[in-house]
């Protein structure tokens, strides 16, 4: 049975901790290594500039999407027969309903991390690392704003959870982890949870000026599990720390009743500012 993700109290891992460095690096090996060989300098595609020092001041906005929005997902509404025998399948039930909603927002979720352009503008080499320690911290995006919903919002970030958990499992058994499947998982909930409470913690207002920015470097940057950021990505490691930040905000400002359709394509969106 999975853990309940709001139970998670107690710092019980941080990614940014060497044993764990050392397993996610042993993942990314066999995620990575061995598909293609390393693009030459003319292979190599022209990245745009980038000014990381102008981005992410904008001002916070809600994350609900228009009406008229191709990205928004509503509720089928069946009609006749069709719609009497969903009902007795409980198609219409509160569950079915949650969880219908929990992919939508997950599949929002995963459209950030799986696209270039966060790696490229934050200057990450896209691997197994990367791309988990980016998908935990939207995951904690959301359930953070759920939390603000009370209960019901943590049954529905329950569901959200289960379906990441899911997602994390077939990207790990696509990377070739067949044996001891349990004991890698086992190891990426204690990093996930680990980043969860480092997250929350560093956001606080009595936190220090530098936390949550050392909080992200040691999650997201670090490769040698060093606690704060090297001269080299203090830019990159500045800028995302502004941007999940403005994210956090934006989503406090996004209502209720838009936390299921809501999540605009988050990364692609705030560039725009």
């Amino acid at each position: 049975m999975l853990r309940r993700w709001s139970k998670a109290v107690t710092p019980i891992s941080k990614f940014g901790s060497q044993s764990h460095l050392n397993f996610v690096k042993d993942v990314s090996r066999q995620t990575y290594a061995g598909v293609a060989p390393a693009p030459t300098i003319e292979d190599k595609p022209h990245r745009p500039v980038v000014n990381l020092d102008k981005m992410f001041w904008s001002k916070p906005c809600s994350l609900a999407l228009p009406r008229d929005s191709p990205l928004r997902v509503e509720e089928p509404d069946y009609q006749g027969i069709k719609r009497l025998m969903l009902k007795l399948m409980l198609f219409y039930s509160k569950q079915s309903k949650s969880i219908r909603g929990a992919n939508v927002v997950y599949q929002r979720i995963i459209s950030q991390v799986d696209k270039p352009p966060i790696y490229e503008v934050f200057n990450l080499e896209k691997t197994f690392k990367t791309t988990f320690s980016l998908l935990v911290l939207h995951m904690w995006f959301c359930l953070r704003r759920l939390k603000q919903e009370g209960k019901e919002g943590v049954e529905f970030g329950q569901y959200l959870y289960e379906i990441y958990n899911h997602d994390v499992e077939l990207r790990v058994s696509k990377a070739g982890v067949n044996l001891l499947l349990t004991k890698w998982m086992k190891e990426l909930e204690k990093i996930f949870y680990g980043n969860i409470v480092a997250y929350d913690t560093a956001i606080l207002l009595e936190a220090k000026p530098g936390d949550f920015s050392n909080v992200i470097w040691r999650n997201i940057f670090s490769e040698d599990g060093s606690s704060t950021p090297d001269a080299a990505a203090s830019q990159s490691v500045q800028a995302m720390a502004r941007y999940a930040r403005r994210e956090v905000s934006c989503m406090t400002l996004t209502g209720k009743l838009c936390l299921c359709t809501f999540l605009k394509e988050l990364f692609i969106y705030v560039l725009h500012y």
